[in-house]
């Protein structure tokens, strides 16, 4: 399944929707007022939806598939009039963000941002606040008082939907409830004393979208492309097969120590071709556009803008 958090119009609330394809074209079917049409109580949020565990998606894809591309009167509208939102507005926790989790980055990262040129043992884990996440579209603010060093990073995020703790490797994808695009926006000259969060978690600067991707359909996480561009020049192109701890060691390693709860997100790094790693070094500023692609998921645009 494709699901997706949206808006009817700007004065709608946020609900969650289920992109499919009917005679009227690509379309969001409200699964709220679609189980209630079919009998099934499902809920409004994402959130909600992840709560009830992986039955409920194996429960609405077969409703929908024996649909066949008709649809309840009022349970869906054409997808190109919906607005967008993050697929989880708000989190209901820090994400986990992972550093250095591509060799090519490391070896980048060591010239540029004094961090050590040796690959991680153990992942490298940061956190985003809830308040840093924003929809599809909307624009990233450079404050030209705290940062003139604003970089980018695009990442794969996958989004727990079982409770772990302790899991093992071979197990942890189990845990897994779908995926989603992230871009990573770093204040480099925002690090203090080695801490990240400052730097990475300051407002907006945690695009997600525009779709989560459940387990299911997406299949293996690790042979996925992802690039990024600004105005149009790619600047990351590379596939998730080099990762240097996969998404299953990321589950399993965090659950070791910090249970892993429905709805909690862990963006897994990106590759080279940061901004800090360019020689000369480059950054993003207000009027400049960013594009990250995750295969099988799709693209976030954002202009950077004025704070």
């Amino acid at each position: 399944m494709r699901l997706v958090t949206y808006r009817a119009n700007v004065e709608a609330e946020a609900r969650l929707g289920a992109l499919v394809s009917g005679f009227g074209g690509d379309l969001v079917l409200d699964l709220e007022l679609f189980g209630e049409e079919m009998g099934v109580p499902f809920p409004a949020t994402m959130l909600e939806f992840i709560d009830l565990g992986p039955q409920a998606v194996a429960i609405a894809s077969k409703l929908i598939e024996q649909a066949e591309g008709l649809f309840p009167l009022g349970t869906a509208i054409p997808f190109a009039n919906v607005i967008l939102l993050a697929p989880i507005p708000r989190p209901r926790k820090n994400i986990f963000g992972i550093g250095l989790n591509y060799t090519e980055h490391v070896s980048e990262s060591a010239k540029s941002l004094d961090t050590s040129p040796e690959l991680p043992r153990q992942p490298v884990i940061f956190s985003k606040p809830p308040t840093s996440v924003i929809a599809p579209g909307e624009p990233i603010r450079h404050n030209g008082e705290i940062t003139q060093q604003l970089d980018w990073e695009v990442e794969l995020a996958a989004i727990i939907g079982t409770r772990a703790k302790g899991v093992a490797r071979e197990d942890a994808l189990n845990y897994v409830f779908g995926y989603t695009v992230c871009i990573d926006m770093s204040a480099r000259d925002c690090r203090r004393a080695g801490q990240w969060i400052y730097s990475k978690g300051q407002d907006t600067f945690a695009p997600m979208g525009p779709v989560v991707v459940t387990a299911d359909e997406l299949g293996d996480p690790q042979t996925l492309d992802l690039s990024l561009t600004v105005n149009g020049v790619t600047k990351q192109s590379s596939n998730t097969a080099f990762m240097l701890f996969k998404v299953d060691e990321l589950v399993a390693d965090i659950s070791k120590g910090i249970t892993l709860e429905p709805g909690d997100i862990i963006a897994t790094g990106t590759p080279a071709g940061v901004g800090a790693g360019m020689d000369p070094q480059e950054w993003v500023w207000p009027g400049d556009v960013i594009t990250a692609t995750v295969e099988k998921i799709g693209s976030l645009t954002h202009s950077v803008i004025k704070a």
